[in-house]
């Protein structure tokens, strides 16, 4: 959590990776729990924009939260909250992740849709966000440079074949 600009505008960062296993008999219990603190302290820290930054790099499936667990928090955001939250922003966004709210986006208001935006890359994020006061945490970066090795080599491999150089020229 930190803040940006002049006045009192969080930074709200969640971190799927700490997010409990799915597997726990307790989940349901823990899951709602957690939803009842991340609202008071929403309501607490929350007096002017605020923006969430949502880091999904490196969350093993079994960590994601479920789709009714997502709607549910949406459905109890004070609209205060809603209103005031500015930006949405979804860190290494999954397949998964990107499927659920296109299919859901007909259901969930323009507005908050229009909220809604995606970083691939830490680097991606830091052109979004004002990141001296943002903490990453190292299972995070460490996703993130991953990814961009394995990105730099598929394009090098790609650059260095012959038959994809050709079809990049065309």
């Amino acid at each position: 959590t930190g803040y940006y600009g002049n006045g009192p505008n969080a930074i709200i960062v969640f971190a799927a990776c700490f997010l409990p296993d799915s597997s726990r008999t307790d989940y349901n219990y823990v899951m709602e729990n957690l939803f009842l603190y991340v609202i008071s302290t929403l309501e607490l820290m929350v007096a002017e924009d605020y923006m969430i930054v949502y880091l999904n790099g490196a969350t093993p499936r079994r960590r994601m939260p479920g789709l009714g667990w997502m709607k549910k928090c949406y459905q109890m955001i004070d609209r205060r909250l809603r209103k005031n939250l500015k930006s949405f922003i979804i860190v290494h966004p999954s397949w998964f992740i990107r499927t659920i709210l296109a299919v859901t986006r007909p259901f969930i208001s323009s507005k908050f849709s229009s909220k809604i935006q995606y970083a691939n890359t830490l680097a991606e994020l830091r052109e979004m966000v004002p990141m001296e006061y943002v903490h990453i945490p190292d299972t995070v970066v460490k996703y993130d440079e991953d990814k961009c090795i394995k990105r730099r080599m598929r394009t090098s491999c790609l650059s260095n074949d012959p038959e994809m150089a050709s079809v990049e020229q065309e």
